[in-house]
C-alpha cells in the first residue's frame, strides 16, 4: 500500500479518503491545508498538518500526494495546490474507481478523481487535475484538458474538446464535436450544439410552473 497525504479537510477530501482506502492501493495516512485554514490538529483522526511544513512530517521521497477540492475559482485553487505539490517533489496520485468503465488506451493524468458508473470510451484522453464525479458519459475520441470538473449523469459525445479551467454542471449535455472554450461555465441541465468560446456562461431555459395543478392534471 503506498501513503498518501490529501490536501483539503472537506467533504471532497473526506470522500477521497473513502474512496483511496476502499478501492486503491493507496492509504491516507495524513491531511493537510493552508495555516489560515487549520482549525484543528486532526481530521477524520488523522494528522491535519500545515501545509507549507507538510515535507518535514510526511517526505515527497516516502509519501504521495492527492489535492482534494472542489472547482472554486473554475478549478484554479486546485490547480494551484496541485502544481505547488509537484513543485515540493510529491508524486501526484490518481483515483479511478474500479466500479468505472474506463475503456481508453490512454492513462488518465495527475491528480484525477473518477468515480463510480463513468463511462470512458476509447480514444478519451483525460489530462492533469480532472474530476469527473459519478455516473458521466464521455464520449469516444474526446479530450478533456488539465484542471477541469465535470460533475454528474454529464454527457459529452464523441470529438468534444474541453479546454483548461471549465466547470460542467449536473445533466449538461454536449452534442458531437463541440469544442468549449477556456474557462468556461455551462450550467445545470444546460445543452450545448455548437462551440462556445472561452469564458462562456449558458445556463437552461427554466422550467415553468403551470397555474393548473395536480388535481387538473391526470397520469
Amino acid at each position: 500500500m503506498s501513503k498518501l497525504v490529501v490536501f483539503g479537510a472537506g467533504d471532497i477530501a473526506r470522500l477521497a479518503k473513502f474512496y483511496f482506502d476502499t478501492d486503491s492501493e493507496h492509504e491516507v495516512v495524513a491531511f493537510t491545508v493552508d495555516k489560515a485554514y487549520k482549525q484543528a490538529d486532526s481530521f477524520l483522526n488523522l494528522p491535519l498538518v500545515e501545509f507549507d511544513e507538510i515535507e518535514k512530517f510526511y517526505s515527497p521521497q516516502h509519501y504521495e500526494f492527492f489535492v482534494a477540492l472542489s472547482y472554486t475559482n473554475y478549478n484554479r485553487l486546485r490547480a494551484a495546490k496541485y502544481l505547488t505539490a509537484k513543485s515540493k517533489g510529491y508524486k501526484i496520485a490518481s483515483y479511478i474507481s474500479s466500479k468505472c468503465s474506463y475503456l481508453s488506451q490512454f492513462p488518465a493524468g495527475e491528480n484525477a478523481f473518477i468515480l463510480e458508473d463513468n463511462t470512458i470510451q476509447p480514444y478519451v484522453k483525460i489530462g492533469n487535475n480532472v474530476t469527473l464525479w459519478s455516473g458521466n458519459h464521455i464520449g469516444h475520441d474526446s479530450v478533456i484538458k488539465d484542471h477541469n470538473f465535470i460533475s454528474s449523469h454529464v454527457v459529452i459525445s464523441g470529438h468534444c474538446v474541453i479546454n483548461e479551467y471549465c466547470f460542467l454542471g449536473v445533466n449538461s449535455t454536449l452534442h458531437n464535436e463541440v469544442e468549449i472554450g477556456e474557462n468556461s461555465l455551462v450550467a445545470a441541465g444546460a445543452i450545448i450544439s455548437k462551440s462556445i468560446e472561452g469564458q462562456s456562461v449558458y445556463v437552461p431555459a427554466r422550467s415553468l410552473k403551470l397555474d393548473k395543478t395536480t388535481r387538473d392534471i391526470k397520469i
